[in-house]
């Protein structure tokens, strides 16, 4: 049976060749490499290579040589379709029918990387002409230089709609390759095709072998609908299988025995400039199960450079969730937090490589900050509580796939749990309030939960007392999902305390992210298909007691039947006055610190006046 290249591909890029080779040699790392004695002749000084960027071992003592699949017929006596079988079984792929057009696919692979290669070398050109000054002008003041613009062959998609697929077509590439490669975009009128990146800076997306398969886009306009676009999927393209930069990384990650997860283009860039270049991104969603696989197959242990606001630290959580189930001896995820507002490509031009270097020196191994998420997400200050936060600790460790990791993790949790809840004379409600200062040497980046009570329980114990702000804010996204089209960001980064919001919130994100993968935006942004899709994930209850909520009548702008543009203009003051009472109730707790400090000073009268003013424009904004 002939199998199609692109499946075979797939398998090398699931399983790293250390990997099978490792069941049966006892490798050492060296360098970019693996070495060990020979499993084909007996020998006392090792000759044996491996090398997984290549995807090959090589015997030197007998002349051994060849990829994953020839180890496997060689040293387990398999045929190569028997091989192909046991290595797609390990990678978790299904055998492809016999298929006649087998042959076909392979040409069609290849023609639509003819178009992929020509559009990036297109686009390169087309930021050295005039009408690419404003996209030079914004990668000179981000510091990206014209070597650096070289490496990364960073280019420029015109506003014109059509003139790349003219530029193709002049070269006899065919429409139909152009828009299955992702190039073009055929409306459903059959209209021509036009240019899917427009007025963007383009960044190719390489696949494990450097050759160009996607673009990412950045656009240059303010009020453009997405401030950065992928490529759709395509035959050559899945963008969960995907890192940015993972061929260009991988030889500095091999020598460093290091690489770093970032979230975005720019971030690898920038990092380039201070002289990392182990670095890859994400493509603008949580990490993957597969880009962890990618990730591993450079380092055992990749650090994700993460935002320390709310985002960026539920990205780590869901990181944390995905990682579980795929760790095993000596590989794992470390996490980086970042300063708020800060991503790395900020660190390091205002740092340079030394401040980015501190940051990593201090991050955190995944199981400290499992601890930490469980440990911030609900008070243990009573034995039933602190059974639950048991619980959640145990369930987590009960994910860890590998026996042999899942026993030490929970070796490792009970000890800190006995350590936790085992103080002796110390009655369960003291506990809470003894929290801050028998851990107030932690980073209060992790301090995420809301602190009353009433609120975190209100969703669950059937109460509507949560914030009416975020109510309104979750609601007027769920009547109207096209919201989140221009005003994605806000949506994620906007602080939403009550939990069931934010999971709520959060459910919306991955659907609306879903639908920009699969490039069915427009199609997907209505309420009855954003709903069946959140009662799908089991949010049915918290959606029915939003819609019934009293303010979804009484504010015009929240109800399903409301114009956009007056949702729009509602929901921007809700956000808006959501922000500005948080920032308040912030500095009143900083003002009411201070005033305790000037009060044993006898110095109160400032601090008085500062906070009575706080206070009278926090009643302002509640009423």
């Amino acid at each position: 049976m002939a199998f199609p290249q692109t499946f075979l591909e797939e398998i090398r890029n699931r399983i790293s060749v250390s990997d099978v080779v490792g069941r049966k040699v006892k490798l050492q790392r060296r360098g970019r490499e693996f070495v060990g004695l020979s499993p084909f002749k007996p020998e006392k000084t090792p000759s044996f290579t491996v090398n997984d960027d290549k995807q090959f071992y090589h015997c030197f003592s007998t002349g051994n040589h060849g990829s994953v699949f020839d180890f496997v017929m060689e040293t387990e006596g398999l045929s190569f379709p028997e091989a192909v079988e046991r290595l797609a079984s390990e990678a978790g792929m299904q055998m492809p029918e016999r298929d006649p057009q087998d042959a076909v696919r392979a040409v069609n692979q290849a023609s639509l990387l003819d178009v992929t290669e020509a559009s990036a070398k297109w686009f390169e050109a087309q930021l050295k002409t005039p009408a690419a000054a404003g996209a030079r002008a914004y990668l000179e003041k981000r510091g990206v230089t014209q070597e650096m613009i070289s490496r990364f062959r960073i280019g420029f998609g015109p506003s014109s709609r059509t003139a790349l697929v003219e530029h193709l077509s002049a070269r006899d590439m065919g429409l139909d390759k152009v828009v299955e490669a992702g190039m073009a975009i055929k409306p459903d009128d059959n209209k021509a095709p036009y240019d899917r990146f427009r007025d963007r800076i383009i960044f190719p997306i390489g696949d494990a072998r450097g050759r160009v398969i996607a673009f990412g886009g950045r656009a240059m306009s303010a009020d453009a609908k997405a401030k950065y676009l992928n490529s759709p999927e395509t035959p050559l393209f899945h963008k969960s299988r995907v890192l940015y930069n993972f061929s260009g990384a991988r030889q500095a990650a091999y020598d460093t025995n290091s690489v770093l997860i970032s979230e975005g283009y720019m971030d690898v860039v920038g990092m380039s400039r201070a002289g990392i270049n182990n670095a890859v991104a994400g493509l603008g969603t949580a990490i993957t199960e597969e880009q962890i696989g990618l990730a591993w197959r450079m380092a055992p242990e990749p650090i994700l450079c993460l935002d320390g606001d709310a985002a960026g630290l539920r990205a780590a959580y869901r990181a944390i969730d995905r990682a579980l189930p795929l760790l095993k001896p000596g590989y794992s995820l470390r996490f980086a937090i970042l300063p708020p507002g800060k991503d790395p490509d900020d660190v390091v031009r205002d740092g340079g490589a030394e401040a980015m270097q501190a940051l990593l020196g201090k991050a955190m191994s995944l199981i400290d900050l499992m601890w930490e998420r469980e440990i911030e997400a609900a008070p243990w200050d009573t034995p039933e509580r602190a059974a639950a936060l048991k619980k959640r600790l145990r369930e987590a460790t009960a994910r860890v796939g590998d026996t042999d990791v899942r026993a030490l993790y929970g070796q490792d949790i009970k000890a800190r749990l006995d350590k936790l809840l085992g103080e002796q004379g110390m009655p369960y409600q003291n506990r809470e309030q003894n929290r801050g200062g028998a851990r107030a040497n932690q980073s209060p980046r992790f301090r995420s939960q809301p602190t009353s009570e009433a609120r975190r329980s209100a969703i669950s114990t059937g109460a509507t007392d949560w914030s009416n702000r975020e109510a309104l804010i979750v609601l007027c996204v769920l009547h109207h999902p096209a919201v989140l089209v221009r005003e994605r960001d806000r949506f994620e980064t906007i602080e939403i305390q009550t939990p069931a919001l934010d999971g709520l919130r959060f459910a919306m994100l991955d659907y609306f992210d879903d639908l920009e993968a699969s490039s069915e935006t427009d199609a997907g942004l209505d309420n009855g298909a954003l709903t069946r899709h959140l009662i799908g994930k089991g949010k049915q209850e918290i959606c029915e007691r939003l819609v019934n909520m009293p303010e979804a009548r009484l504010m015009s702008f929240a109800r399903k039947e409301s114009d956009l543009e007056d949702v729009l203009a509602g929901w921007l003051e809700v956000t808006r006055n959501h922000h500005k009472l948080l920032t308040l109730t912030t500095e009143q707790k900083s003002v009411e610190a201070e005033l305790e400090i000037e009060l044993a000073r006898d110095g109160t009268q400032n601090a008085l006046e500062r906070l009575l003013a706080i206070k009278n424009e926090i009643a302002a904004q509640n009423s």
